[in-house]
């Protein structure tokens, strides 16, 4: 039975799916060293018994549940409960700063809230008549005895069961805070249309069902995770197992065998960085019949690309495949058809790294305003390096009015459908800001389309600067080519109004002081990053990995900082986004010794490809 394409809301979704797929597979979790499942009609059961028990709360329409938790069977158990009775779900993270816990819950007017852990639960009670409209905070971690526990509430809405509320398609059925890199986070209103939209509209092209399984990592409380994972999947009949962590990411995969796996651009260039470290570790026949297969699927990439084949490049792939990708899928459980990318560009070495070992990759666009599916490419309808073609439905224009550069053809990419959000939260002002007069919603992204309609994104307008000679630059592109070094975790590059560009680099630590220990170099991290030998590293990697761009986008200066970006520092948001202001204004002093240094007639030519500094 197939549930593909005619969904009217989430509630729908859930109750089709049932009925469809009841005694498959749906959520699995790891306890006591082995995987436990429910199936959906498990999983419909449960959904029930809570919205029973949010009903004996009175919560109802227009009400907003909240919860702070990472990916677990009870967070999408309080999601389709929540919907169930016309309410709005508010997800937040674990990892995130109290601060703005709070903030969220008073602007949401979160009356319910969830928690994971009993730490978060024993902040988060507090809050109970002192922080906006909350009324009650429940914790998963307590036993079910006590009134205070998640399945303590499901016990009580067993008991006494409530009808599922008529849903308006057009109702909100939750908040998505974007914890953008400046100011407080906005309240993304999104209704059932929204996100149903985006399911409807990828039915075509992405054949997902009851074979397929993935191993969930990327968190809900994002619109990727949220809406492509977890209502996409169970709207489809697959099953999704549960991390136990990002660091037992690889040995939950060898023991699920995923067909799909969704993530975000850092993850892939992780896997990527990994595997490339480990074959030039181990050298020799290996890494000659690794760079030997990459070579003829190279080869067979662009006869396929005119539409041609070659008996002896196809045997010789038979047998690379068997000797080589093989044994790097089976890494990965040996049955990944989809390795799906977004949240950021993912670099095209890096997609054409993944899709030449066997597995598809598929890269899309889209943001929490769009529910957040834009476009993607697609099986039979691909180009490496773009981020595909609209979704049905979704009108993609782009705007090269914004950009004031002769020489670009590049625009902000616009998107009209029945993705885009209603509103932000009680921001009328910035929402007509986004919003335009016949609907299409103003992206902040610079993107071109190409003859085909393939969107290709370019960088995001707040962070295009003009150096001093009038050239633009968008930093994101270099900076996400130089995290592809092994030797380098994060780049910041810097260069508004100044002669040059400059950059912050945060080094990849553990490969660091293991490249030093061979090198001989003695002492503590800082003084390691100190070290001549070290700074003539950074410079070759950087070089390395700046060919392709123009003289004006390269660095003519940089500085290796110790200490990464983090959430706790406050210089990455919840979602990893680099909080670029304030990382100006914590480097402030550093950033004007690296623009001093780089605009002194002793400062030798930028790093550049095959020179120095």
């Amino acid at each position: 039975m197939s549930t593909e394409g005619n969904f009217k809301d989430l509630v729908d979704v859930l109750q089709k799916s049932v009925a469809a797929f009841g005694d498959h597979n749906l959520f699995g979790t790891k306890r006591d060293g082995v995987w436990q499942w429910i199936t959906y009609r498990e999983f419909g059961r449960r959904v029930d018994d809570l919205r029973g028990g949010l009903k004996t709360l009175g919560v109802g329409p227009g009400d907003t549940v909240a919860i702070i938790s990472g990916n677990r069977v009870e967070w999408a158990v309080a999601a389709y409960a929540t919907y169930g009775l016309g309410a709005r779900f508010c997800p937040m993270y674990e990892h995130q700063l109290d601060e703005d816990r709070k903030y969220i819950v008073e602007d949401s007017g979160a009356k319910v809230i969830f928690t994971s852990t009993y730490p978060i639960y024993e902040t988060t009670r507090e809050w109970v008549g002192t922080v906006g409209q909350v009324e009650h905070v429940f914790c998963m971690a307590l036993p079910e005895e006590d009134e205070a526990s998640f399945a303590h509430l499901e016990s009580v809405g067993r008991r006494q069961p409530a009808p599922v509320a008529e849903i308006d398609p057009e109702s909100i059925c939750g908040f998505i805070y974007t914890s953008g890199t400046t100011g407080k986070p906005k309240g993304v209103l999104l209704s059932h249309r929204n996100i149903v939209s985006n399911l409807n509209g990828v039915a075509r092209f992405f054949p997902i069902d009851t074979r397929d399984v993935s191993v969930s990592f990327l968190p809900w409380a994002h619109s990727f995770g949220q809406t492509c994972e977890l209502h996409m999947l169970l709207s489809r009949g697959a099953a999704i197992a549960i991390a136990e962590s990002i660091d037992k990411l690889i040995d939950n995969f060898a023991e699920v065998k995923p067909t799909i796996i969704l993530a975000v651009p850092r993850i892939f260039n992780r896997i990527y960085d990994g595997l490339q470290k480990k074959i030039a570790e181990e050298g020799g026949i290996k890494k000659r019949l690794f760079d030997a297969a990459m070579a003829n699927a190279e080869v067979r990439k662009k006869l396929a690309e005119q539409g041609k084949t070659s008996a002896l490049v196809e045997l010789k792939h038979k047998f690379y495949d068997a000797l080589v990708f093989s044994k790097i899928r089976a890494r990965f459980g040996g049955r990944l058809r989809y390795a799906i990318s977004g949240g950021a560009a993912l670099s095209p070495e890096v997609a054409d790294f993944i899709d030449k070992l066997g597995i598809f990759v598929c890269e899309g666009y889209g943001l929490t305003e769009t529910s957040p599916i834009v476009s993607s490419n697609r099986i039979g309808a691909r180009k490496i390096g773009s981020v595909g073609q609209p979704i049905d439905g979704v009108e993609v224009i782009i705007d090269t009015s914004v950009v004031d550069d002769e020489d670009s053809q590049d625009g902000e990419i616009v998107v009209r459908g029945p993705n885009v959000m209603v509103g932000y939260h009680n921001l009328p002002e910035a929402t007509r800001e986004v919003i335009r007069e016949d609907g299409g919603f103003r992206t902040g992204d610079l993107g071109r389309m190409d003859e085909d309609g393939f969107l290709y994104i370019t960088g995001r307008i707040k962070e295009q600067y003009k150096l001093e000679n009038g050239k633009y630059v968008v930093p994101g592109p270099l900076e996400e080519q130089l995290q592809l070094s092994g030797f380098i975790s994060q780049a910041f590059i810097d260069g508004a109004n100044r002669p040059y560009n400059v950059a912050l680099i945060v080094p990849d630590r553990a490969a660091v002081e293991r490249w030093a220990k061979e090198n001989g170099i003695a002492g503590d991290y800082p003084a390691i990053l100190q070290h001549d030998k070290t700074r003539a590293l950074f410079e070759r990697e950087i070089a390395e990995h700046s060919k392709g761009f123009k003289g004006y986008e390269r660095i003519k200066g940089f500085d290796l900082l110790p200490e990464e970006f983090s959430v706790d520092n406050g210089l990455l948001t919840p979602k990893m986004s680099v909080k670029r202001k304030a990382v100006v204004e914590r480097y402030r002093d550093r950033l004007a010794a690296l623009h001093a240094a780089a605009a002194s007639p002793q400062t030798v030519a930028a790093v550049t490809p095959g020179g120095g500094r």
